[in-house]
């Protein structure tokens, strides 16, 4: 690509607070982390967000004029504008101009757009978004996939999402061996509907994964588990109620330091200590949740991120590019075929 620096396409248009919050992350990425962004959107309203006395010819700009809204049907509207900012990203990627994309807009149409216009990777029969939860062993995250891509999953889904999350835990998360588990009602093998009986067998019987067992629901944050796989279903439910507990227990803990004086003072002792608890249970220090299974890297954050998160999601996509997981997984399913 000409250039040695990881460069990622950021749908600029996408979010509750686009262009400014998306902008503010990409500009604070491109300082820190040394990575090119290239911000894809209404040329005008990207200007507008950036900080005054911007050196234009030091930031890049693709236009595009279409958006998709977030009540729009996702793979009509992917097909019905061309020009969407995150059609215009994908396709930036697509043509090797950029290594990764990240959009905070409408997920559904993030997902088809990556399929449309990055296809699959070869041995992989669905793609599965996979996001990273806080456990309660300190700097031991636990990768759940998938959340939200497939409703329902054919117990080979599962065996492919518990393939590629290893990858991904192992080459980006830094894990060695990840223990892989199945998300279900019980520990014993029998447990669980026909699917997850199945999909049991055949993550015991795959060779390329260290699983083992099952993982209730009380497992998901225990910090025995690196990767976990479940229906998108199910995983987004657990999405969805693991943010608000975290939500609520921040809440609590504002609400039970003592008023006053002695609450002032209590605060600023317990100050680092509060803000090392949200660094570990805010889902914007992880930013984004990774496409697994596209021809591509491609992370979508929360339709609410901030200029945080994008800045978190930026960082991870560098380290999936850094570290070649698209080029493990395909290694892998090579593997895999030919062993076959």
């Amino acid at each position: 690509m000409g250039s040695t620096r990881v460069r990622i396409a950021i749908d600029a248009m996408g979010g509750d607070h686009a262009p400014g919050e998306i902008v503010a992350g990409a500009l604070r990425a491109r300082e820190e982390l040394g990575v090119e962004v290239l911000l894809v959107g209404d040329p005008q309203q990207i200007k507008a967000a950036l900080p005054p006395k911007t050196n234009f010819g030091q930031v890049e700009i693709v236009p595009a004029q279409e958006v998709i809204a977030m009540d729009e049907e996702p793979l009509s509207a992917v097909r019905r504008k061309p020009q969407a900012s995150i059609n215009v990203a994908m396709d930036l990627v697509k043509q090797q101009q950029a290594d990764a994309v990240f959009s905070a807009g409408h997920s559904g149409a993030a997902m088809a757009a990556a399929l449309l216009r990055l296809g699959r990777l070869p041995g992989i029969d669905r793609p599965a978004i996979g996001t990273v939860f806080p456990t309660i062993v300190a700097g031991k995250p636990v990768l759940i996939l998938d959340v939200g891509a497939n409703v329902d999953c054919r117990p080979k889904f599962l065996e492919q999402f518990a393939v590629m999350g290893s990858a991904y835990s192992q080459y980006v998360l830094g894990t060695t061996e990840p223990k892989v588990g199945l998300l279900n009602i019980g520990e014993e093998d029998s447990k669980g509907n026909d699917a997850a009986v199945r999909a049991h067998q055949m993550l015991r019987e795959n060779s390329q994964i260290n699983f083992i067992g099952n993982a209730e629901g009380r497992d998901v944050l225990s910090g025995r588990f690196d990767v976990i796989v479940c229906d998108g279903f199910v995983g987004n439910v657990l999405l969805k109620f693991a943010e608000a507990v975290g939500e609520v227990i921040l809440q609590i803990l504002r609400e039970e330091l003592p008023q006053g004086l002695h609450g002032q003072i209590g605060s600023a002792l317990l100050k680092p200590n509060l803000k090392r608890i949200k660094q570990r249970m805010d889902h914007a220090e992880h930013g984004g949740a990774l496409l697994l299974g596209v021809a591509g890297v491609c992370f979508i954050g929360h339709g609410s991120s901030q200029a945080p998160s994008i800045f978190n999601a930026i960082r991870m996509a560098k380290e999936a590019v850094d570290n070649e997981v698209l080029q493990r997984i395909q290694s892998q399913y090579i593997l895999q075929r030919e062993s076959g």
